[in-house]
């Protein structure tokens, strides 16, 4: 059984959220139910939960100033939070979980089968990458979090090469000829990387414009990267690799 607090500062979305997890996920086992953060520390601290549900934007202390409160925690994280490109960005960058309101009832289950198939709760480094991300300027920091089956790798952003797709699976090419296959479509990667000096050159490629060496002309052409690989740039996407690496003229 897994016990979970729910911390949100609106009470129908607390209700909302517990009938659901009542109902879909008998697994869980609400112990509380929080409507601020301050409350939330005190029944954290007695509770010990295995899982948080927690809202973002909250007065006084939204979600984020929450966990700087705690120290070491050790329970697994699924944040509720309705539209807000930044803190998603964030969170994804993190390799963390969230639900968006008004929660979608599969979604849920996804992410609490998530949790029950985890061997471990996230990392601190993880909570300490997702804080400095809504801190900190988006390029100053140079580490993404990405999960694989065996767990998450850490991944410093300029040791990536290129990434290509594979089904619902990523594969990333690094600078020590060592590659990782991620649990995240490309399109997901692509996103979490797009502050990033990254272009999608094909559908099933994504490339570090500092590692290209070569364009060769063509219908699409294709591109030399540093490790000496090769890679197709689809015809769709030919003029945006060439805007991306020709300086303007502006």
């Amino acid at each position: 059984m897994i016990k979970a607090i729910i911390v949100d500062d609106e009470p129908y979305s607390c209700e909302a959220l517990d009938a659901l997890l009542n109902r879909y996920c008998p697994q869980v086992k609400v112990a509380g139910i929080c409507y601020s953060g301050k409350e939330a520390l005190e029944e954290i601290k007695e509770q010990k939960p295995d899982l948080l549900f927690l809202d973002i934007e909250m007065p006084q202390m939204n979600g984020f100033e929450l966990l700087q409160k705690i120290q070491n925690p050790d329970f697994d994280l699924i944040f509720t939070t309705s539209y807000d490109q930044y803190a998603i960005k964030a969170i994804r960058f993190s390799a963390l979980d969230y639900l968006l309101k008004p929660i979608d009832r599969d979604e849920l289950q996804s992410a609490v089968n998530k949790v029950t198939e985890r061997k471990q709760p996230p990392l601190t480094q993880q909570l300490e990458l997702l804080l400095q991300k809504i801190q900190t300027p988006a390029r100053s920091i140079n580490k993404v979090a990405m999960p694989t089956l065996e767990g998450l790798n850490m991944i410093t952003v300029d040791t990536i090469i290129s990434c290509a797709s594979d089904s619902n699976y990523t594969v990333i090419f690094l600078k020590n000829k060592q590659k990782i296959v991620v649990s995240r479509t490309l399109k997901d990667v692509e996103e979490i990387l797009e502050d990033y000096s990254f272009v999608r050159i094909h559908h099933s490629y994504m490339v570090n414009i500092n590692e290209i060496n070569k364009y060769v002309k063509g219908e699409g052409g294709y591109v030399v990267m540093s490790d000496g690989s090769t890679i197709d740039v689809s015809r769709s996407r030919k003029d945006l690799l060439l805007k991306t690496l020709l300086p303007s003229k502006e």
